[in-house]
């Protein structure tokens, strides 16, 4: 292995192997043009993890994995540096005022969804086979222009000429929210009016979409009250990855570290 692109990785003595950094890269995209960022980031997040392993030694920490999903637990590492953070961390919850004061910055961002009526005639392609892109296209656009002469016809066409289930039901998808679709299908549902028919076929996976604004439910800003769980939640999230950080900061100040760069150099030395 080329000894100058994985440099030696020494903190507090500990020398982390080369094929941990090499291991780690693989959680770090890299490519011709951005490698060097790419092995920065695998040694830097390397030197964190280390650090905090480190500390949860020195302070005695033991623990037992959780479980973080159906039949997956922590590693026994990441038990320790949660356990570590739990016991350095403390939380403040926000009070009422600094909650409502959160708020207030700009009530319009806690809104609740839109509900879309929807209607589509779909055209179904391959969108990799060129081929079949462009005929089911022309026949989207077709099916488009009668609709343009009249669009009283649009259940009709869809109950005929659509590749959708919901043919049998004159195209009608229902009531939709936001996420319930592809997302391409959702972009093109927020610039619709109610009513409204999209004035150029839709491109997803599934092919061609004309799609129909049946109706439409905007969403509205939403009280105090309901929202303020939410925002509490999200301060205290922001609290902790600020807190997080400083924590970290802190170690790294204190600590020797050598061949990763964490904004002292790429020789770092814990200072006299």
């Amino acid at each position: 292995m080329n000894t100058q692109m994985f440099p030696d990785l020494v903190i507090n003595g500990e020398t982390i192997p080369q094929t941990a950094v090499a291991a780690e890269l693989q959680n770090h995209t890299a490519s011709k043009d951005n490698f060097a960022d790419a092995l920065r980031n695998a040694a830097n997040a390397l030197v964190i993890r280390t650090l905090l392993l480190q500390e949860a030694r020195r302070k005695g920490i033991e623990t037992v994995p959780h479980e973080v999903s159906p039949n997956r637990f922590e590693t026994e590492d990441e038990a320790k540096i949660r356990a570590l953070l739990e016991a350095e961390i403390e939380i403040t919850r926000p009070s009422e005022e600094d909650i409502r004061t959160e708020w207030q910055k700009d009530p319009e961002r806690f809104r609740s969804m839109p509900l879309w009526e929807v209607s589509h005639i779909l055209c179904k392609c391959d969108p990799n086979d060129a081929v079949e892109r462009e005929l089911a296209l022309r026949r989207a656009n077709d099916i488009l222009s009668d609709l343009r002469k009249d669009g009283k016809t649009f259940e009709k066409i869809a109950r005929a000429q659509s590749d959708c289930g919901s043919r049998s039901a004159g195209g009608s998808l229902g009531q939709l929210r936001p996420g319930d679709t592809v997302p391409e299908f959702e972009a093109a549902l927020r610039q619709l009016s109610e009513g409204e028919i999209a004035l150029e076929p839709v491109l997803s996976r599934y092919g061609y979409h004309i799609i129909r604004m049946d109706a439409l439910a905007e969403g509205h800003p939403l009280p105090f009250e309901t929202v303020k769980p939410k925002i509490s939640e999200a301060m205290e999230k922001a609290q902790w990855a600020r807190k997080a950080k400083a924590f970290v900061d802190g170690l790294i100040a204190s600590s020797s570290i050598t061949g990763a760069d964490l904004g002292r150099g790429t020789n770092n030395t814990k200072p006299n």
